[in-house]
This record gives C-alpha cells, sequence and structure tokens, in this order.
C-alpha cells in the first residue's frame, strides 16, 4: 500500500501590507464561521471565500488549499493554548499548587468557549496533525511542562518529571474536551474544576514527598 502524501498546509505568503493582512483576517473570520456552521466534511474554500466575499482566486494567494486554511486556525488555536500554559505555570510568583489551579480553571474555561470550532477542527486532524508544523507546535507545549516540572519535582528523576507532567496535562486535556462537549451550569463547571484542581494538587504534592523521601520519585 502506497503513503499518501501529505498536503501542503503552509500558507502561500505572509501579508505584508495592511490590506493584504485584512484580507487574510477575512478569510480566517470567514473560516471559523463555515466550520462552526457547516463542520470539517462541508468545509471548502468556495464556501470560505463566498463568506468571506472574496474570489477563490484571493485566497489561494494566501492559502493552496482548505488543509492549510484549517491548520492555520488549528495552529492559532494551539499557540493561543501554549501561550497560556506558558504564562500560567511560568508565573513564578506563585507556588506550583496554585498555577495547576489556576490552569485548570483558566483552561476548562478556554475549552468550553471554544467548543463548537474546536470540535470540527478535531474532526480536520487527520489532514495535518502529522505534518512537521504541527509537531514543532507540539514541542513548544512539551518544553512548557517539562520547565514546570523541573520546578515543581526538583528532587524527582527526569523519567519520573516527564510522566507526571503527561499525566497531568493529559489529564487537564481530556476533561476540557468533555466538558466543552456537555457544558452545566456555572456552579457546576466550577465545581467539577475544583475538585479535578484538587485531585492534581494533591497527586503533585504525593510525587513531591516521595522524591525526596526516596530519592526516586
Amino acid at each position: 500500500m502506497t503513503n499518501q502524501p501529505t498536503p501542503l498546509i503552509s500558507s502561500r505568503k505572509r501579508p505584508k501590507q495592511a490590506r493584504s493582512t485584512e484580507l487574510v483576517s477575512a478569510i480566517l473570520e470567514a473560516a471559523v464561521q463555515v466550520l462552526a456552521m457547516e463542520g470539517a466534511q462541508r468545509f471548502t474554500t468556495a464556501r470560505v471565500a463566498e463568506k468571506a466575499g472574496v474570489s477563490v482566486g484571493s485566497l489561494y494567494q494566501y492559502f493552496p488549499n482548505k488543509a492549510a486554511i484549517l491548520f492555520r486556525l488549528q495552529s492559532d488555536e494551539w499557540r493561543q493554548t501554549t501561550g497560556q500554559w506558558g504564562a500560567i505555570l511560568g508565573d513564578v510568583t506563585k507556588p506550583p499548587p496554585e498555577r495547576l489551579r489556576n490552569l485548570v480553571h483558566a483552561f476548562i474555561r478556554s475549552e468550553i468557549e471554544e467548543a463548537a470550532v474546536r470540535m470540527a477542527l478535531d474532526d480536520a486532524a487527520p489532514l495535518y496533525r502529522d505534518a512537521p508544523e504541527a509537531r514543532e507546535i507540539h514541542a513548544e507545549g512539551d518544553r512548557i511542562i517539562e520547565r514546570f516540572m523541573r520546578e515543581a519535582l526538583p528532587s524527582a528523576s527526569d523519567a519520573t518529571r516527564e510522566l507526571v507532567g503527561d499525566l497531568i496535562s493529559t489529564t487537564i486535556t481530556a476533561v476540557g474536551k468533555e466538558l466543552s462537549e456537555a457544558p452545566g451550569t456555572e456552579a457546576e463547571i466550577n465545581a467539577y474544576a475544583d475538585a479535578m484542581a484538587d485531585m492534581i494538587c494533591a497527586y503533585l504534592s504525593k510525587c513531591s514527598l516521595d522524591a525526596r523521601g526516596k530519592g526516586v520519585f
């Protein structure tokens, strides 16, 4: 069986003038609306161009295909999330447990607010999830977690910090995804976030105690 070629997902060119920047912004705004209304399966460059009020040719000046538009939306979302995690986990004025608690609440809130587009982008993920551009963004997220775990568990081994960091980030993202798909009331969401934050902080505290007591964890 032959391997399917990876579609081109990089933008053709970056806008340099204000007019070009406005055009790209209009295309991306229209793409979000089309994606939310139609879903990934019915998402086309023609629909986006029509919604943006531009010609398909003008759209192709910046995005070679629908995968490039979807990846731009996804990468913008990933970078926003990465920036959120970096700002909260990198705030050295607060102790690690407080940072984790703040992250849980902020991330769940953002997941719920962007649920429609995020779920549609999840459906489109096979178009670009293995692309080098996607791996680069995820690598930056991994570095943020790694830096935080070195500070939170200074006595633990590298392998343990990696395991704990992966468990914490996987739990937060999985719960955020689940809540965004079936959000409850404001009180229910806050209660759920508080309970999860308590659980994660308790786990981190146990790992810290074990690392100092045993010298291996």
